[in-house]
């Protein structure tokens, strides 16, 4: 017996998923029971450890552990920056093919372990967790990558896993991965609903975010951004630096004089910043701190949010950054999913919330109790895609994996026609991935001919003032003066540039009219009625473009 599971590797960590028949999918824990698995090797002798075992080394022996090596894979050596985001730990050095490689000590002897020897490591260590906690060997991998990830580092990855044992049976995006998990909770029905998503995914070190359409369950990305540097980390720094400053006015002594006692600082500062993520107030306790004294004390969620406010402010500005990369209004999207163990922080998800209006819904555990934990969101869309994909041979895959069928085309604006009252009534939403075909039904009163005409909608954003409603109390307040009308913003579609003209004759009073729209795989787009009649099916329709 064997099994297929998904896999997201993480510069920060990794997870684990695999997936039923029926969709039930399970977040599977290695032997140290982390079910969010520290992408980090430590070696102490001849001894290897991993995950949580390796990133405790940070502390006592950080020289040793190599910790945020994903980004490095397919990339040389003097083409990367490697900031003090990937120096923690191990030093990265130059390999002797010029690839990005780890100097580490062993029984007093110097190593170069590659990057690639790295990730093979750290694929063998994933892969005997999957088989223990399955109880099966592991056919194979779905494996999860970031949407900047070039061919050629999505290649490496691939030789990786292979060599690991673990053989890739299909490469997803992240962001599309976690909109999977998302849309597959409710049976699947939300992919039932046409709907317009930003998927942002923080971190450690680095924040991602996609725009992606949904359109008919096709899933369409519209734009992307990344942020190298902007992460979780950056939580963890700001209050690294909190505790530091309280520990010099306490005790006169500076604790960011060696790297150890960083290293205490960042540690703690992590457990800290996960316990406020769900109560008011936490408690920070590190031994011998710094000139052997202890450090104690007690911190409340405010106070964390206000020392974090630059990298909670950058985030959401992040946010808003891949909204206008996609050239889209607040007002266009209909959910916001956060992503990554950071999106547990209750103020990230109201800054962002606030950027959006009340009928966009953004999916968070602070706002949503029954939203999925973010830090498994990706593992599991990979679990659903492969077992998906698990009794496609070799081939079908591949033909799947098609330029064609993966880079999705797509209507930038809306097409239909003009209702009764002249307003723009949509046949085919913006963002609408063809080849597509699609009708509606309408009727001709009493006139026995019709001209429907086609329109490309264009989109104006309609701002209504409400004034605030004033009582005999807020006469007598001296306040009310100070309180501002309400503007209520709302996306408006009008009829834009004409598509083309269809004439329909010798029409029966008051029969309905079937209008289609069809665009073709190569982009052509086809406009056609006929009046449906009972018993038989009469086509009289006539096209004449609009530029005709």
């Amino acid at each position: 017996m064997s099994a297929v599971i998904g896999i997201t590797f993480g510069n920060t960590s990794s997870s684990i998923a695999v997936a039923s028949s029926e969709g039930k999918v399970d977040v599977i824990a290695n032997p140290d029971g982390d079910r969010s698995i520290p992408s980090a090797l430590s070696y102490v002798g001849e001894d290897e450890y991993h995950g949580v075992q390796a990133e405790s080394q940070l502390v006592r022996n950080p020289k040793n552990t190599i910790i945020n090596f994903r980004d490095f894979i397919g990339k040389q050596f003097d083409d990367v920056k490697v900031d003090d985001s990937y120096q923690v730990g191990a030093k990265a050095v130059k390999g002797s093919k010029g690839e990005v490689a780890y100097e580490i000590t062993r029984n007093d002897k110097v190593e170069i372990i590659s990057v690639d020897e790295v990730s093979i490591r750290h694929f063998k260590k994933m892969k005997l967790a999957a088989e223990d906690f399955i109880g099966k060997d592991i056919e194979g991998v779905v494996l999860t990558v970031p949407t900047d990830f070039n061919e050629h580092q999505r290649q490496e990855l691939v030789k990786i896993s292979n060599a690991a044992g673990l053989k890739v049976l299909q490469l997803i995006n992240e962001p599309t991965a976690a909109l999977l998990a998302h849309l597959s909770a409710d049976d699947g029905e939300r992919f039932l609903q046409d709907k317009i998503y930003v998927v942002a995914d923080f971190g450690g070190i680095r924040s991602d975010a996609a725009v992606i359409s949904v359109r008919g369950g096709i899933l369409t990305i519209l734009a992307t951004a990344h942020e190298h540097g902007l992460g979780g980390d950056k939580f963890d720094g700001a209050l690294a630096e909190f505790f530091a400053k309280e520990f010099e006015k306490k005790y006169k002594a500076n604790p960011r004089s060696n790297a150890r006692s960083l290293a205490k600082l960042k540690a703690e500062s992590i457990v800290v910043k996960k316990t406020l993520s769900n109560v008011q107030t936490s408690t920070c306790s590190i031994e011998s701190l710094a000139e052997g004294l202890d450090f104690h004390t007690t911190i409340n969620r405010l106070r964390y949010e206000l020392t974090a406010r630059q990298p909670l402010s950058e985030m959401a500005g992040f946010v808003e950054k891949v909204v206008a990369k996609a050239g889209l209004d607040a007002l266009d999207i209909n959910e916001v999913l956060l992503v990554g163990g950071v999106s547990n922080t209750p103020k990230l998800a109201s800054n962002i919330q606030f950027l959006f209006p009340e009928s966009t819904t953004v999916v968070a555990p602070s706002l949503d109790p029954k939203a999925i934990d973010p830090s498994e969101l990706v593992a599991r869309g990979a679990a659903l895609q492969a077992a998906l994909i698990e009794s496609f041979d070799e081939e079908e895959v591949d033909e799947s994996l098609q330029p064609i069928v993966v880079n999705t085309q797509h209507i930038a604006k809306p097409i239909g026609i003009k209702d009764a009252e002249g307003n723009f009534q949509s046949i085919l939403v913006a963002e609408t991935a063809y080849p597509i075909k699609k009708s509606i039904e309408v009727t001709n009163g009493e006139s026995s001919s019709v001209i429907i005409e086609l329109y490309e909608g264009k989109r104006t954003v309609k701002e209504t003032v409400i004034e605030p409603v004033k009582d005999e109390e807020d006469e007598e307040d001296d306040d009310y003066s100070d309180d501002e009308p309400e503007i209520v913003k709302e996306l408006v579609y009008e009829a834009g540039d004409k598509l083309a003209t269809l004439s329909l004759k010798d029409l029966k009073a008051n029969s309905k009219l079937e209008v289609t729209v069809n665009i073709t795989q190569n982009g052509v787009l086809h406009f056609s009625g006929r009046e449906l009649k009972q018993g038989s099916v009469a086509v009289k329709g006539e096209v004449h473009p609009a530029s005709a």
